[in-house]
């Protein structure tokens, strides 16, 4: 009879698979072993794994380049990364090897730019697409970076308002985008993003205050669904919408050349993830390229902002469970070295799934359990996942340890768990660290954060003012 946790995940899915694979009992991720990271650096342990970003990167432009091969398409294609996703150096410096483009969404993402630029990472053929909702300290900032000469920034109108604060502080002509407020799915509680400008007022918009202004040009529409990119009918209607209005728009302003698809690529969240990208994007550009082939108009240069696919494919958390409670006869809670809420906040936020593995002793019998975090709030827990209706692990064993990991969590994680900061009951932050590859593929890793300390609690609380 099959007992063994291998058994259970060998049965249940394709495995090994890309980036997971086993060394006896114990897991690797991109040939990593995972438990020597485990004995060198203990537990709660977050960690980073940089060549997955530029990986990633890399295969997004080459499916696009393939689809816009294939579908005769004569734009270009401009990748830019998605700050909001992660603001880290680590990050911002591996992505940037692979000359892509960068997007923002608040005022402290300029000074980001700026650092960038200083350091060589980024220069003046870079484009900046400025996102978000714009008010007085955002709108200085794009001013400065383009008053300073960063003729490729383009900040995408929100609303009514924010062109005239832009034109009060930026000197000279310069360009713009517009953002559709798209219409959200009917199962949403809003029917319309807060987001953008409706699609009917749009034309009406830039004939009012765009057309005759002399101050600046119209180079692109900003086009992104709240629900990602999938192959559904609401995203193929929504995505024609969209067309229509570029069409109009083009057809009155000849500077509008470039159509920014968003972000929304879905990342795996499950050994049972399936997702044909270089489907999807050769669909998208056909279409494009079909509306604009009848409308009689040049198609549009392609720009995304992927955030959670640049970047949520590098991280994981490896936990130790600590001690197992049998509160009855079916639920066993496994109760783990750190919290859900703090660590991985979209666990229990928004009921996010990731990937999730035992990281050692594959070869023993399994049993079905709850996980649990530290903190006393009875929301602090993680009970399933998409694949399954509960979480299967190695029986729990007080003499013989048990690690878990979480994978592909490199996305929002850490800025939306408040890095660096207080935690719910206090749970401190957990270490972090950043593994890498050098040109012969020898692996090098290093801290980049230690784990929290009570006197950096108390420092931030204020008991250790002087």
């Amino acid at each position: 009879m099959n007992t063994k946790y291998y058994d259970l995940i060998n049965q249940t899915f394709y495995f090994p698979q890309e980036e997971f694979t086993l060394n006896k009992d114990n897991l690797q991720f991109h040939n990593i072993d995972l438990m020597k990271l485990v004995e060198q650096y203990g537990t709660p342990l977050k960690f980073t794994y940089l060549p997955a970003i530029s990986n990633n990167i890399n295969k997004a432009k080459g499916w696009f380049r393939k689809a816009m091969e294939k579908n005769g398409y004569e734009g270009k294609y401009y990748y830019c990364y998605c700050t909001k996703s992660s603001h880290f150096k680590f990050i911002m410096n591996e992505a940037f090897k692979n000359n892509i483009h960068i997007e923002t969404s608040s005022a402290y993402d300029i000074n980001i730019v700026e650092k960038l630029m200083e350091e060589g990472k980024i220069n003046k053929n870079t484009y900046v697409v400025c996102n978000g909702f714009k008010r007085d300290e955002y709108v200085s900032n794009i001013a400065r970076l383009m008053n300073n000469g960063h003729n490729k920034t383009i900040p995408v109108i929100d609303n009514y308002e924010e062109l005239d604060l832009l034109q009060e502080q930026i000197k000279g002509k310069f360009k713009i985008g517009i953002r559709i407020a798209a219409e959200e799915e009917p199962k949403f509680e809003f029917y319309t993003s807060r987001l953008g400008i409706g699609y009917k007022d749009i034309v009406p918009f830039y004939r009012k205050q765009i057309q005759e202004n002399k101050q600046v040009e119209l180079k692109m529409l900003h086009f992104f669904i709240n629900t990602g990119i999938r192959d559904t009918a609401y995203y193929w209607n929504e995505l024609l919408k969209c067309m229509k209005v570029y069409i109009a728009l083009k057809r009155e302003c000849p500077t509008l050349d470039s159509l920014n698809i968003g972000g929304g690529f879905p990342i795996k969240n499950s050994l049972a993830f399936e997702y044909d990208y270089q489907y999807m994007i050769d669909e998208i550009l056909n279409q494009i390229k079909i509306a604009c082939d009848e409308a009689e108009v040049d198609v549009p240069h392609i720009f995304t902002e992927f955030g959670s696919f640049t970047v949520g494919e590098s991280g994981g958390a490896i936990y130790q469970v600590l001690y197992q409670k049998k509160q009855n006869d079916r639920e066993n809670w496994n109760m783990i070295d750190s919290s859900f809420i703090t660590t991985l906040p979209d666990t229990w936020a928004i009921n996010k799934r990731f990937v999730m593995l035992a990281v050692n002793r594959w070869n023993d019998t399994y049993e079905r359990v709850l996980l649990g975090g530290m903190t006393c709030d009875s929301d602090d827990y993680y009970n399933s996942e998409q694949h399954m209706n509960a979480v299967y692990l190695p029986k729990y064993n007080k003499e013989k340890p048990l690690y878990i990991g979480f994978f592909n969590t490199g996305a929002y994680q850490e800025t939306i768990g408040g890095f660096g900061g207080l935690h719910h009951c206090l749970i401190p932050q957990p270490k972090h660290i950043l593994i890498d590859r050098d040109e012969n593929g020898i692996l090098a890793t290093e801290v980049f954060s230690e784990q929290q300390s009570s006197e950096d609690v108390l420092k931030i609380l204020g008991y250790d003012k002087k």
